[in-house]
């Protein structure tokens, strides 16, 4: 049985991620600080999966802690989601951001080093690619961002291309999410924002559950079919399966190497079409307001997913149907997120 350590693994992404391990039989190991995320969380995948695992509420930047947890376990793979995640945030506090998110992958990559664990599979980010490249996004285009958060992303991107050119033991799979949504068709586990969404869809669901008035759109003038902006939304099941084929491709892999793979569906939907596949999941109305465009928006983005195909033999599975149902089972089951 093989040890993953996932970092951030109370998250909405890293706790999906977690199902999906523990249903294939690995053990985990979760580190998390718990700023952005509840061990509520946690305590539903174990319930979810009928199975086990180990919680240490530590911080990556606390060295001497991470490397207690690489002592104590005889750890094989590291899957890093841990990191602050705002983008607007990002660009009001860019120190917090650059400190928390850049020191502490270098403090994991050193514990890592240390215990001799060479694979990794990192969470990285479709605003990796900037504002300046044609879509659909594919692997090899050039990496910039508008925003600090993003900025964090293409620098722990580039942190381990260095690292594997100097130490070639290192096995790197870096995943390029592109818009994660949905929830554990369980309706258990799913995103429960603190504070006001950053994202379109649990800002969504709260206008549903009555916890928010109206919906504000950013944007009704650009040049997609409806006048809103269009995004390639990916259900977060799939996406945590597609981190059981980066690790499982890692694992058979003889020679070790650093490979980048979009995750996302291949196609966009605008603003409106969620909205409205959301209503008829729902069977709720959601008001919403046009208002103006949010600076460093653009007007359409999504992924070429043929690399994830081809290498990692990955593909989404769920429709936005299935996303939109997944979210609502979850925000009417959970009105106030884990602490309802």
């Amino acid at each position: 049985m093989q040890t993953i350590l996932v970092t951030g693994g109370a998250g909405f992404i890293g706790s999906h991620t977690c199902v999906e391990l523990l249903e294939r039989n690995y053990e985990v190991i979760v580190v998390d600080n718990l700023i952005n995320s509840n061990q509520v969380s946690l305590e539903r995948v174990q319930q979810i999966t009928g199975k086990s695992l180990t919680f240490y509420p530590y911080d990556l930047l606390n060295k001497s802690d991470i490397k207690k947890v690489f002592s104590k376990h005889n750890i094989d793979s590291v899957i890093h989601f841990a990191g602050l995640k705002a983008v607007g945030e990002s660009t009001k506090i860019p120190l917090t951001y650059y400190h928390n998110n850049l020191t502490g992958t270098l403090m994991l990559l050193e514990c890592m080093q240390e215990a001799n664990v060479f694979n990794f599979v990192f969470s990285s980010s479709a605003t990796v690619y900037g504002e300046d490249n044609p879509i659909p996004y594919i692997e090899h285009f050039p990496l910039s961002s508008t925003s600090p958060y993003g900025r964090t992303k293409v620098m722990i991107e580039q942190f381990l291309q260095d690292n594997f050119n100097a130490d070639p033991r290192w096995n790197i799979s870096l995943l390029r999410y592109f818009n994660p949504v949905g929830a554990h068709p369980s309706g258990r586990i799913g995103e429960d924002p603190n504070g006001i969404p950053n994202n379109l869809m649990p800002f969504i669901t709260q206008v549903a559950v009555g916890k928010r008035q109206k919906l504000s759109i950013f944007g009704g003038d650009y040049p997609t079919q409806d006048g809103t902006g269009v995004r390639d939304y990916i259900h977060v099941v799939d996406l945590a399966r597609g981190h059981i084929k980066a690790l499982e491709k890692l694992n058979l892999q003889t020679t070790p190497s650093i490979e980048a793979y979009n995750l996302g569906a291949g196609k966009g939907y605008s603003v409106l079409d969620v909205v409205k596949a959301f209503e008829k999941a729902s069977g709720q109305t959601i008001a919403y307001e046009i208002v103006p465009r949010r600076a460093g928006d653009i007007a359409e983005f999504y992924a070429d997913a043929n690399k994830a195909k081809d290498n990692l033999d990955w593909s989404v599975e769920l429709d936005l149907n299935a996303m939109c149902r997944d979210s609502w089972n979850w925000q009417s089951n959970n009105p106030n997120g884990y602490s309802s």
